[in-house]
């Protein structure tokens, strides 16, 4: 029997032929575990969020899904195709 696709931390979606490693708690705040994501979602954590808030109220990943610009976020991209990417915009 064949192992099962890794997930996405953040969307929970298959993982394609691209996957980068998220800090949940970031390195600069001593996180030292990684977690798979796709190359989208890692960059959508980063460009809505802060490494310090990050580390303060989103290491948990149900808390980080239920902030309301990631919450959209996956939304919107829960019928993507594993290897999707768009453009990631900035954090205001």
């Amino acid at each position: 029997m064949a192992d099962a696709p890794l997930a996405c931390w953040l969307c929970g979606r298959p993982l394609g032929s691209r996957v980068e490693w998220h800090h949940p708690l970031p390195k600069s705040r001593g996180g030292r575990t990684t977690v798979p994501v796709h190359p989208i979602c890692h960059r959508t954590i980063h460009a809505t969020i802060g490494n310090a808030e990050l580390a303060r109220r989103y290491a948990d990943a149900e808390a980080l899904r239920a902030q309301a610009d990631i919450a959209r976020f996956l939304a919107w991209i829960a019928d993507k195709p594993a290897d999707f990417h768009a453009p990631t915009r900035r954090r205001r």
